[in-house]
């Protein structure tokens, strides 16, 4: 019998809740309409559409017409800023270092300034403040880091958006935050967070994969990037996946509910781990921040150590983690975000990140970190 494997990249994929399945299946066949007919079995999947808005908005404190579905994160962040930034040409945008490559690769093309972060990830808001002028239209912040973990100060960072906002005449000034990696454990409340536009990622909740949703303010306007029947208000065109949207809602929904209890969990799980690499390794350093820190993210350097010889050692034995985001797992370039944070090209290809979940116990983790200690002293 195969050893059972100890599931460690929860930030990559988590796989799909079988409640969440339940919602679902109903739209891949009973209910399997086109939502925008007019007849009658077409309205019951309007209806499942509409349900599954409903659902969404109520866990972001925001109207059903505020809700834009989309497939996956990628394409909300990218609506975010393209659908901003085409309007305004020569408007900048505002990013921090360490953004997921959805947002820079999009950003990218057109007057884009990087907000440094500090050594644990945080956003520099003296730079920040430094950074916005009256040509910048959209800031894009990650409200919690994929790769390290660190939570950022959304409402300090929308007090200074705002204070910046007051006096300007002529050109709007947004703000958007990338909440892919918060479902499962952060409040996600916008009128609280005092965004503008937000994403939501359906396969990093234990929703379904390619699942997301744009939460765009009323009286922000969008340019569509896909064009046609102009569905979801004009700005995603297509058949509406009503399948995907039911997953999406009720895996926020799920996480949404479970966030403070699952949180505690995994937080002692989290300070066990950090001690026991710590007392078994102590060269190991610990990036991100300790304090603003997501509960199920474990980011270690092993100064001197192969991530990657460590990560098919570990595999072989039964043990799946990363070096960095799955996004950009191609790219053998040391990861930004840890070079953002003053890491070296070495360090970088040293680290390692755990990223825990519903289904991680505490003797997996025991196992994981005996399994990592022996790895790591046959190379000593």
């Amino acid at each position: 019998m195969a050893k059972p494997l100890i599931y460690l990249d929860h930030a990559a994929a988590t796989p799909l809740d079988p409640r969440v399945l339940k919602a679902m299946q109903p739209y891949y066949s009973d209910i399997f309409y086109n939502p925008s007919a007019t007849y009658e079995p077409a309205i019951m999947a309007r209806k499942g559409l509409d349900r599954a808005r409903s659902t969404i908005a109520h866990w972001l404190g925001a109207r059903p017409a505020e809700i834009i579905f989309t497939a996956g994160g990628t394409e909300a962040n990218n609506l975010a800023i393209h659908g901003v930034m085409r309007q305004f040409p020569e408007g900048n945008v505002l990013v921090s270092a360490i953004e997921h490559e959805s947002v820079l690769a999009a950003a990218a093309g057109y007057d884009c300034r990087q907000v440094a972060v500090t050594a644990d990830g945080r956003l520099d808001s003296a730079e920040l403040e430094r950074q916005l002028d009256d040509k910048t239209v959209l800031v894009s912040i990650g409200y919690a880091n994929n790769e390290i973990g660190t939570v950022q100060p959304l409402r300090e960072i929308a007090k200074i958006i705002a204070a910046k906002r007051r006096g300007r005449p002529n050109l709007p000034l947004y703000f958007h935050t990338d909440a892919a990696q918060a479902g499962n454990y952060l409040d996600l409340h916008v009128a609280r967070l005092g965004v503008d536009l937000l994403t939501v990622n359906g396969g990093k909740i234990y929703g379904p994969k390619q699942s997301a949703a744009l939460y765009v303010k009323a009286g922000v306007r969008l340019l569509p990037l896909i064009e046609g029947g102009g569905q979801e208000r004009g700005l995603r065109s297509g058949t509406e996946n009503v399948a995907a949207a039911a997953g999406l809602a009720t895996a926020l929904e799920i996480a949404q509910n479970s966030r403070h209890e699952e949180s505690k969990r995994l937080q002692t799980l989290q300070e066990q781990f950090f001690q026991q690499v710590g007392a078994a390794a102590p060269t190991a350093v610990i990036n991100g921040s300790r304090r603003w820190r997501l509960p199920n993210n474990v980011h270690l350097t092993f100064p001197g150590q192969d991530n990657e010889r460590l990560l098919i050692q570990l595999e072989q034995a039964g043990i799946l983690a990363a070096a960095g985001s799955a996004c950009s797992a191609s790219n053998e370039e040391p990861s930004h975000v840890l070079k953002a944070i003053g890491l070296s090209e070495a360090e970088a290809r040293s680290s390692l990140r755990f990223s825990l979940g519903r289904a991680t116990e505490k003797a997996m983790l025991e196992q994981t970190v005996k399994s990592l200690i022996n790895l790591l002293s046959l190379t000593t």
